[in-house]
């Protein structure tokens, strides 16, 4: 059994703040037991890839850095590992939406870099973000072999696949998305759907839980409600658990570990692939002769 802590909540303007909120929310996810910890996406700001800025960039860090430092501290005292999702400096002009993954000793471990960039109103991220150059990971921590990936990374089934063939035991997925204020209920509905059910396949395709956290609360000036909804899907693709839309959340769950080999045993997707006949998905789209 690992028992993995989620924290949903709500962000400002000021980084210092967020991130002291986010230690504390740590701090209360591993008093409930939490092993391994996972923060939303760029957890440090408000979600400020809805305008194009130059003035946002200021708000990078190199990686390791000012953050994992701190959090490596928290994860040595409390024992837990610690998945952070920060706005990555590299270089002069090259910048990175990252996950830096903190082993339970508050050694770090690596970094992700997200690798499918989005470019849609209100989240420009391609103004901000080079695409990730380190390919799919995995991390040995203290608890899990687990894999991360980012937000958009969670509608491409290649992604998941991949990460999972390996060897990630666990899926994580900080992410950061919301409605629109202006949209109707209908719409709202159709859109988290949507971004649940495609998770949780993931996790019956690769036979692995999947654990997903997202922020909550309005931002943008109000035009924009992240819509929380946190969750946790078994191997199968079984609610374990579902957060509130509303509410900021510390959440601990326990996944079963051994339900992985159960069910990649009885219904066995790895075993049947037929890897022989897939080399047309490296094309951009399969054009008649």
């Amino acid at each position: 059994m690992v028992k993995v802590g989620l924290v949903q909540m709500s962000c400002v303007k000021e980084p210092a703040l967020n991130l002291e909120k986010a230690i504390t929310k740590v701090r209360e996810a591993a008093a409930k037991g939490a092993q391994i910890v996972c923060l939303q996406e760029l957890f440090t700001s408000l979600y400020f890839c809805d305008v194009e800025d130059y003035e946002n960039f200021k708000l990078a860090e190199p990686i390791p850095g000012p953050s994992t430092d701190a959090l490596q501290k928290v994860a040595a005292e409390l024992g837990v590992v610690i998945i952070a999702s920060l706005f990555e400096k590299r270089a002069q002009g090259l910048y990175h939406n990252t996950t830096a993954v903190i082993d339970a000793d508050g050694s770090y471990l690596g970094k992700y870099r997200k690798m499918h960039i989005p470019d849609d109103p209100a989240y420009y991220e391609k103004f901000y973000f080079t695409p990730g150059d380190l390919g799919y990971k995995t991390f040995k921590t203290k608890f899990a072999n687990i894999g991360v990936l980012i937000c958009w990374d969670q509608w491409y089934p290649e992604a998941a696949r991949i990460t999972a063939l390996k060897g990630a035991e666990i899926l994580f997925y900080p992410t950061a998305i919301g409605w629109a204020t202006s949209q109707d209920e209908a719409t709202n509905t159709e859109q988290y759907n949507a971004w649940q059910t495609i998770q949780r396949s993931h996790a019956v395709a690769n036979g692995v839980p999947v654990v997903s956290v997202n922020r909550v609360g309005f931002e943008q000036d109000g035009l924009m409600k992240f819509w929380g909804g946190s969750f946790v899907s078994n191997p199968f693709g079984s609610l374990l658990y579902k957060a509130s839309h509303e509410e900021e959340e510390v959440a601990v769950v326990d996944i079963d570990m051994a339900k992985s080999d159960s069910y990649r045993t009885h219904w066995p997707f790895l075993r049947d692939r037929r890897i022989d006949s897939y080399q047309p998905i490296t094309k951009r789209f399969i054009d008649e002769e």
